[in-house]
């Protein structure tokens, strides 16, 4: 995980605050996750849409649960759009607390939709409860409640701790613990768990992130819905966003996923993930974006992968998997980002991780005659790996480059067009 300073404005940085949640013998045992909208906030948006769908993207596709928690349990916030299933949740149900504010209203269409995410596996936490606050419904579906130490007085804390101690199966956190006084109450009273500034403060983890091509997912999401979709038709329009290729294969490897095995293209991500998953990620980051990327920098990684691509059949490697390195490789030099930290937790095969991380390899001579081309020597990013002497022959290359270049710049004016 990687903190680093924000650009003025700058929106290829994203930012997701965690703040641990301990048992009684001080153990951390899971983290709250919030969105803040730069790295120096002192507080996170929990109230709308907007604020979760970045948290849910963030978390499974841009940083991945393991690398902001490990293996322990991430308490997100959800509104109404996401309870009911207006908004997706592109995720089982494996790590992940959906946790319920206190901002939401308890209905029918509510009770409804928590009932349906509990029979899908979901664990629910209810957020500040406070009895006769309307949340009492929901008691039964939850598995965690917490309760606010700070703004609550001692006789209310009790008289909703006693509430959801009628049910047996509850765990009770005490939440917004700021002082000694509290944290010895929250003891006393019986909380098992213990949440607030005085035992960990929220935690900002940033990371880059390129955003993807906004007309590039309408036409993505046109071809999902559609009654005989195309999974090589998805697969092209899914490598034409570099940014949703690269959250993709995280999303791949998230433990909600569960994965068991590798991939080495942007085919194999789809036939993994499925186009129903697909379409839901993608919905999901429709809602999230709110810039495109820069056209000459979108361009200069688009052109890289069609030139790796391209270069493929001279070097014996198949050409979806130079096209996926060629990506990757572009994207690492576009964020100064060493190779083995953008791979992190990517379900790679073999032969893209060395021919990336190290530099050889036939597909290692692709990506390095590539990098040459396109890249001055003065301007050279570091990769970790020794100089490799490209095997491509010279006036092949050349060619494959304007190959890709005219490739390129006509998918480009091809979605232009549609606008």
């Amino acid at each position: 995980m990687k903190e680093q300073a924000e650009a003025p404005g700058s929106d290829h940085v994203v930012h997701v605050a965690r703040q641990p949640i301990y048992d009684r013998n001080g153990v951390v045992v899971a983290d709250e996750l919030l969105f803040r909208a730069r790295a120096t906030a002192t507080g996170a948006d929990r109230s709308d849409s907007y604020a979760t769908a970045r948290v849910l993207v963030a978390a499974f596709t841009e940083f991945g649960l393991r690398e902001l928690s490990g293996d322990r349990d991430c308490f997100i916030n959800l509104t109404r759009d996401f309870l009911t299933g207006a908004l997706p949740l592109p995720f089982d149900g494996s790590q992940a607390v959906l946790e319920i504010l206190e901002t939401t209203t308890v209905d029918d269409e509510v009770i409804a939709g928590v009932t349906a995410l509990v029979e899908q596996g979901y664990t629910i936490a209810l957020d500040d409860f406070t009895l006769g606050g309307g949340h009492e419904p929901l008691l039964p579906l939850a598995t965690y409640v917490k309760i606010d130490l700070l703004h609550a007085s001692e006789p209310e804390v009790r008289a909703a701790v006693a509430e959801c101690r009628r049910h047996g199966h509850l765990r009770l956190v005490a939440e917004r613990l700021e002082t000694p006084e509290s944290l010895r109450l929250a003891f006393a009273i019986g909380f098992e768990l213990f949440q607030g500034d005085i035992l960990g403060r929220p935690h900002v983890n940033s990371t880059v992130a390129l955003a993807p091509a906004r007309l590039t997912r309408l036409r993505m999401l046109q071809a999902l819905t559609a009654d005989d979709a195309d999974i090589d038709e998805i697969a092209g329009l899914v490598g034409q966003d570099a940014a949703l290729t690269l959250r993709l294969l995280r999303a791949t490897n998230s433990a909600a996923v569960g994965l068991n095995r590798t991939v080495s293209s942007v085919r194999d991500t789809v036939v993994v993930l499925g186009l129903n998953r697909i379409r839901q990620w993608v919905t999901l980051m429709l809602v999230t974006d709110l810039t495109e990327s820069d056209p000459e920098q979108l361009s200069d990684v688009l052109v890289r992968a069609r030139f790796c691509q391209f270069l493929a059949a001279s070097a014996g490697v198949p050409a979806d998997v130079a096209y996926i390195g060629g990506l990757l490789s572009a994207l690492a030099d576009l964020f100064d980002e060493p190779a083995d930290r953008m791979l992190h937790d990517l379900p790679l095969d073999d032969l893209l991780v060395e021919a990336l991380t190290t530099g050889t390899g036939p597909l290692g001579d692709v990506l390095a005659a590539a990098r040459a081309y396109m890249t001055p020597s003065s301007e050279m990013p570091p990769t970790g790996a020794p100089p490799a002497q490209p095997t491509v022959d010279t006036a092949e290359i050349a060619l494959a480059y304007l190959s890709a270049v005219r490739a390129t710049n006509a998918t480009l004016a091809e979605l232009t067009a549609e606008v």
